[in-house]
């Protein structure tokens, strides 16, 4: 379904209102320090605004929209430095399921996820974290076994589906929370608003999802690369936005020093990087190829550390603290940076699809 421009903005103020209320600093800061890793409550609000549901078709309860409004309402999300499942369920799982499960698998487990009842999460990558066929480390043989890393929400999720080798072939499967031979850890994170787990399995259980193989798992982490660099280029500009105006009130020498050369030129330098992340971004929701995909994962992502990095110099000493937002910023760009494929990944793809 598609809708206009108008609309678009719309729905993405709506979501901005909703976060600047129940999404501030010291929410994140209150989300960050529990066990669940996201509010239920403002979760339930998301979903009241439909946004579990955003890309699900109509038909399994879902909102139906595309990647261009999933990029404006990302934007948002990493201004507000959202912690919550988000990015895991309502992008990765739904589209994976949508990529390759039969009709009887969509209409089984996309309702819930649409109306935020429940939360899934897939399991790609082993421990190299590549997110590239040759990094799967479980083997699938009528059950399964192995173990998968850097799984997100994965501590929260009751719809599970693992990406694993079934002998020369490649299968999505669907895992219950309590089957046998499922063991999920809690893995130590550098940013604690993205909660990530480490899954293992032996002989456990296991239902096909469909017959497609990585063909639809790259679909389904290139709608989420749009999204996640959505993230990026929204949080970049957060944060610039709020170095910016440190820049208009901080005085040293009798003077603000946003008034000095050096900080202009920086500033400028910064200016550059957020326009182009935001570019990249929404060319990449807009294009749908996978060259402008390759190029918005890597573009956002350095962008976004580049800008959270200079925020922290010029915000100078207080910047350097633990309770000061830039930290929390730089924390985001620099995980995000490694989710879904690392800058080095995105460049080769790019390259790929420009006949290098």
């Amino acid at each position: 379904m598609a809708i206009s421009a108008a609309e678009t903005e719309q729905l993405r103020e709506a979501v901005r209102d909703l976060l600047a209320d129940r999404c501030t600093e010291a929410d994140v800061r209150r989300v960050m320090a529990s066990g669940s890793g996201y509010d239920l409550r403002l979760w339930k609000q998301l979903a009241e605004l439909g946004l579990p549901g955003l890309l699900i078709a109509t038909e399994y309860g879902g909102v139906g929209l595309g990647a261009e409004e999933l990029e404006a309402v990302s934007e948002e999300i990493g201004a507000a430095l959202l912690p919550s499942p988000f990015l895991s369920s309502a992008v990765l799982t739904s589209t994976l399921i949508d990529a390759a499960g039969s009709e009887e698998d969509k209409r089984r487990l996309l309702p819930a996820l649409a109306d935020g009842s429940s939360i899934g999460t897939v399991a790609v990558t082993g421990p190299t974290g590549a997110w590239t066929p040759e990094s799967i480390a479980i083997q699938a043989n009528g059950t399964l076994t192995g173990t998968a890393s850097y799984v997100t929400f994965g501590q929260v999720a009751d719809v599970i589906l693992v990406v694993a080798r079934a002998g020369d072939d490649i299968g999505i499967f669907e895992v219950a929370p309590d089957a046998p031979g499922f063991v999920r850890s809690t893995a130590e994170v550098f940013d604690p608003t993205v909660r990530l787990s480490q899954f293992t399995f032996a002989d456990t259980p296991a239902r096909r999802v469909g017959t497609s193989g990585w063909e639809a798992v790259q679909k389904a982490l290139d709608t989420s690369i749009v999204a996640l660099a959505g993230e990026q280029a929204g949080g970049a500009r957060k944060i610039f936005e709020t170095t910016v105006e440190y820049l208009k009130t901080r005085v040293q020498f009798g003077r603000a020093i946003g008034s000095f050369q050096a900080m202009k030129h920086l500033a400028a330098d910064r200016l550059l990087d957020v326009e182009s992340a935001t570019s990249a971004a929404r060319h990449a929701a807009a294009d749908g190829s996978p060259g402008a995909i390759a190029l918005a994962g890597f573009a956002c992502a350095e962008a976004y550390e580049t800008v959270a990095l200079s925020a922290i110099q010029m915000h100078g000493g207080i910047g350097f603290t633990w309770e000061h937002p830039a930290h929390l910023y730089l924390r985001r760009a620099r995980s995000g940076a490694q989710l879904f494929g690392s800058s080095r990944l995105h460049r080769e793809r790019y390259l790929v699809s420009k006949g290098a």
